[in-house]
């Protein structure tokens, strides 16, 4: 059946034109909707499926779900087997490291086979009697989904306040509970932000509300335990969509704050968390360009601030006066190098920074201003700040992890300036971290700027272009992509994949620029430094280990799969219309697809907010430029390689109909016989499947459609 054909029948009326019993592909029909802007006129001849009630839309994604399981229906046997082997490397019983706060030692811990965690306690010492705070387990028995969001104890240990989603739509209810009764308060109160703060009276609490249609947090109410939600006082509202809105408290616990960012500016009020019923200050107005974030020490405030510093620097002023003029640089400024986050002890401060795309620890001395960094002898890796709840200690809480090494938690000593490893995750079945190999390379792209690659391997693997390998990048909203451990990775390493993650433009890991020459009219940058990855890996290089005097080849283009989710997804989009003879398969997972069309629709869910990142099409150039390259509006009839889209009906960050209609154009205009698959989760939203067990089941579909393809049903 050809496109007009295909017309002409929906034009009959039917409903679904798959083939009637179903031998085919699913069609969707065609609905042409006209916009026109700045003269160019567009036709989406499937903006229908923006209806996620209307029995005709159900009835096309669960075609396409029963297409996708004929297609698949041969890997079933290979999905088990990965399942039961990602499965097996779990450690069933398992808990994470304690933390100090308040006289007490807080943990999580799964029970065997529990897809949720279980949140406790113990006074005094890890080696007291349990207290359960939440059994997520209990919480979330029948659903289909839940997800706890937030949850916070009062300052006398008494009482807790904790956040649940249970639609996978990130709009949480906040609930109570008495812990020393058990007991749960009767106050329900819906549609928050997730986030939750006690003032320091043990019966007032600070929270977002969320608005239902953008699912922006806008609002915070201050509640007071016991009383009707319905009476809450509305302490602030921001009237700029552009911004979301977050409270928390300070590290000192002295300050309850209220966060206003957007992604090119911030504000930051905050209020003595002993008296709630108080004003809240404004720390700083916000200012266009200027991001900062606050935090409290003694008489002081430590500001991160890009303020004259692309790359930020650490600020500090007196409590008693905040503004600008009474700021000073805290420590020597490094212009070169990107403060990622910052963390303050009585006697010292650490720094996590970013140097050639990895994340450090600097530990500074407050009383001699001596400094020194962690080190680490990984290619590459990822080291950042963990938790610590507490000030007065010289004991620094710590994560670790690259591709090679399962996420690890030390404990360093700032004064004697030494490391204690007090878990490394488990990973059952015989793994081995030395059996693997990392390597870190940087690939000169079309406008000669150097793009970091990091790369993990089994050892023993060719390096001679018959590999499979999956590359993977994200590349926008100044998200930084590190690389770490996945244990369900394995399955592809000890199958002779290469893994590739590609720090592309519109991160952050090369510091603030890299990020702002990857947004708005530079977000092209982001596409082509992808590419020219791509064309490296299937290419013949110098071998980046030192001394070897041998060239490697990675992969070649008929083994080369490419991976992103999200604004990956646009990525993976974006790249298919640009160069699909690189690539074997693509798996494109909760993709943004559909730029301008949603862009220009204030209504969807996280729009105005993301206006600094694309542009808003409603003026002319941007617009264009956004045209120029978004994936839903630049299909044409060309071979594409094979694809994997995956969605959740309840996806708020993504609507699922994007990668929806997305592959609805496709299968009309692609001209070649590859695979175009389509997996919606009927239960699901952004982040798939709730619980540690049922996600795999995503990954294993992910990793058969690939084996399928290499012809390893295995």
């Amino acid at each position: 059946m050809n496109f007009v054909q295909r017309a002409v029948l929906t034009s009959a009326g039917a409903a679904l034109a798959s083939s009637a019993l179903g031998q085919g592909a699913p069609v969707a029909p065609i609905k042409p909707k006209v916009f026109t802007n700045f003269g160019i006129t567009r036709t989406d001849n499937y903006y229908w499926l923006n209806q996620p009630t209307d029995p005709e839309v159900l009835k096309y994604l669960n075609a396409e779900n029963a297409y996708y399981d004929k297609q698949m229906a041969a890997t079933k046997a290979t999905q088990q087997k990965l399942v039961a082997e990602i499965k097996g490397r779990i450690k069933q019983e398992d808990a994470s490291v304690p933390y100090r706060d308040n006289g007490y030692y807080y943990y999580s811990r799964f029970e065997p086979g529990a897809e949720y965690p279980v949140y406790c306690r113990k006074k005094g010492s890890t080696i007291e009697a349990e207290e359960v705070l939440l059994d997520a387990n209990e919480m979330g028995a029948g659903r289909s989904y839940f997800q706890i969001g937030d949850w916070a104890v009062s300052d006398n240990n008494q009482l807790l306040a904790y956040t649940a989603d249970t639609v996978s739509r990130r709009l949480y209810t906040l609930r109570f509970k008495n812990l020393a009764t058990g007991k749960l308060y009767p106050e329900r109160i819906a549609n928050t932000g997730g986030e939750v703060v006690w003032a320091a009276d043990n019966k007032t609490v600070f929270y977002t509300k969320k608005d239902v249609t953008t699912l922006l947090p806008y609002q915070v109410y201050r509640h007071t335990l016991g009383t009707d939600p319905k009476a809450d006082a509305l302490i602030f509202e921001e009237r700029d969509n552009t911004f979301n809105v977050h409270v928390r408290r300070s590290k000192s616990k002295k300050f309850i704050g209220i966060e206003m960012v957007s992604s090119l500016s911030s504000e930051y009020r905050y209020l003595d968390a002993a008296t709630p019923t108080g004003q809240f200050k404004t720390f700083l107005g916000r200012e266009k360009n200027h991001l900062y974030n606050v935090e409290h020490l003694g008489d002081k405030f430590y500001v991160r601030t890009n303020w004259q510093a692309p790359n930020y620097r650490l600020m500090v002023t007196p409590v008693a006066n905040t503004a600008k003029t009474a700021w000073q640089d805290a420590l020597t400024r490094h212009p070169e190098i990107f403060l990622d986050n910052f963390d303050l002890f009585r006697d010292y401060l650490v720094l996590n920074e970013r140097k050639g795309g990895l994340r450090q620890l600097r530990v500074v001395s407050w009383k001699d201003k001596q400094e020194h960094y962690l080190q680490f002898d990984e290619p590459a890796y990822t080291a950042t700040i963990g938790i610590n709840a507490e000030q007065d200690t010289p004991l620094l809480r710590y994560n670790y992890t690259s591709l090679a090494t399962p996420p690890s938690v030390f404990e360093y000593d700032m004064s004697t300036r030494t490391s204690k490893l007090l878990k490394e995750q488990p990973v059952l079945g015989g793994f081995n971290k030395r059996d693997y190999v990392t390597e870190r390379v940087f690939v000169k792209s079309r406008d000669k700027v150097f793009i970091p690659m990091s790369i993990v391997y089994k050892k023993g693997t060719k390096l001679d272009g018959t590999a499979p390998l999956l590359q993977y990048a994200y590349g926008s909203y100044g998200f930084s992509q590190d690389p770490t451990f996945s244990a369900a990775r394995l399955s592809l390493l000890n199958r002779g994949f290469i893994y590739v993650l590609c720090n592309i433009r519109g991160g952050q890991e090369m510091g603030r620029q890299w990020f702002e020459n990857g947004r708005m009219l530079n977000k092209k940058n982001s596409f082509n430094d992808f590419i020219d990855c791509s064309i490296y890996l299937t290419k013949p290089q110098e071998s980046p280990v030192a001394g070897a005097k041998t060239k490697v080849q990675y992969t070649a283009p008929d083994k080369l799969f490419a991976m992103g989710g999200s604004a990956g997804g646009l990525l993976m989009g974006a790249v298919m219309n640009m160069r699909p003879d690189l690539y074997k398969g693509v798996i494109a997972a909760v993709p943004f697809v559909d730029v301008v069309t949603t862009m220009s629709d204030p209504s969807i869910p996280l729009t105005t907010s993301e206006y600094d990142q694309w542009g808003n099409p409603a003026d002319e150039e941007y617009f264009k430029y956004m045209l120029s390259y978004s994936p839903y509006d630049n299909v044409k009839a060309q071979a594409y390689p094979n694809t994997l889209v995956t969605t959740g009906l309840h996806d708020s960050q993504v609507q699922y109909f994007e990668p929806a209609k997305w592959v609805a154009k496709l299968r009309a205009m692609k001209t070649d016989k590859n695979l175009l698959l389509m997996h919606t989760d009927m239960s699901a939203g952004h982040g798939g499947a709730s619980g540690r067990f049922k996600s795999i089941d995503d990954t294993a579909r992910q990793y058969a459609f690939m084996l399928m393809l290499l012809g390893k049903n295995l």
